[in-house]
């Protein structure tokens, strides 16, 4: 192969691997708004991803919704199953030991997977095409509208996050939160609501995301949400776990990688380059790319 060549399929690999990493951005931006607000690891994140999925197929299939229609409904949806998750599940917790809170998300995670399976099957399911698939040859590149679709609406909503962060009363609210959340209260922040809303904002993006795989791949399942949340998570701990455009960049680098190794050494290695990643960046770098360390005292 010359070097022309396989400069095309680096560059298309490229492209394949912002589109994954859009969506493992979408995902890992929940993962770190909630660790940056009550420092909890939500292992359950990934599936309300599923469930967000599986919102889309019932917009699509049953209501006869279009896709920005479909989205936002999914985004409602998986946002108020965030509210309902965290007032049952994880504010009893709150001042539990870390690991009784860790334990409590990995049931939710199975809580959600199994009762999916019972409501909707283990079969998976075929997400209905919103839309024909335009393929644009760009020379030896080639894009198509999914992909496009993928990154602009990741663009969008990471946009509108970081409007909602950093110029609303609420986005206020959260910073005021992270930074310390007796201090806020004593401000007059109502902190629960805060956290709340935290909840279903990184629910809703998470939802969003499983929405554009469904679209993307024309396949949902019950146990869709394991390895894109792991990879998730991943991301949010590369690009520095709690800081919202590192999970950005976490996600994008990670897609990137997992697209490279697959288009030049082999499919098979995809999910141990991720895992690779997690453990060098843990090895060399645990505060993530745009991490700072931070003395606690103790």
């Amino acid at each position: 192969m010359d070097m022309g060549s396989l400069l095309h399929q680096f560059i298309q690999q490229m492209i394949n691997g912002i589109s994954l990493g859009s969506i493992y951005a979408l995902i890992a931006l929940g993962y770190t708004m909630i660790y940056g607000i009550i420092k909890l690891i939500n292992f359950a994140h990934g599936d309300i991803y599923m469930v967000g999925a599986y919102l889309g197929f019932i917009a699509t299939t049953y209501l006869g919704f279009g896709f920005l229609p479909a989205i936002i409904f999914a985004m409602l949806g998986a946002g108020l199953a965030g509210i309902i998750i965290e007032r049952v599940a994880y504010r009893p917790m709150r001042n539990a030991p870390r690991i009784a809170i860790l334990i409590t998300a990995i049931g939710v995670s199975f809580f959600l997977e199994y009762t999916m399976m019972l409501i909707a099957s283990p079969q998976p399911r075929t997400f209905p095409a919103i839309f024909e698939a335009t393929v644009y040859h760009l020379g030896p590149l080639v894009v198509n509208s999914q992909q496009i679709l993928i990154l602009v609406s990741a663009l969008v909503l990471m946009v509108a996050l970081s409007y909602i962060v950093n110029k609303t009363k609420a986005g206020m609210a959260m910073r005021a939160v992270s930074f310390d959340a007796d201090a806020a209260q004593l401000m007059g922040i109502n902190v629960d609501k805060t956290i709340s809303l935290t909840f279903a904002l990184g629910s809703a993006l998470a939802a969003a995301g499983g929405v554009l795989v469904g679209i993307y791949y024309n396949s949902i399942d019950p146990l869709m949400g394991m390895m894109p949340g792991m990879k998730a998570f991943i991301a949010a701990v590369l690009g520095g776990i709690g800081i919202i455009p590192g999970a950005m960049a976490g996600g994008l680098i990670l897609g990137v990688v997992e697209a490279l190794v697959s288009g030049f050494i082999s499919s098979t290695f995809r999910d141990a380059a991720s895992f690779a990643i997690l453990i060098l960046i843990l090895l060399y770098k645990p505060t993530g790319l745009l991490g700072k360390n931070v003395r606690e005292k103790v």
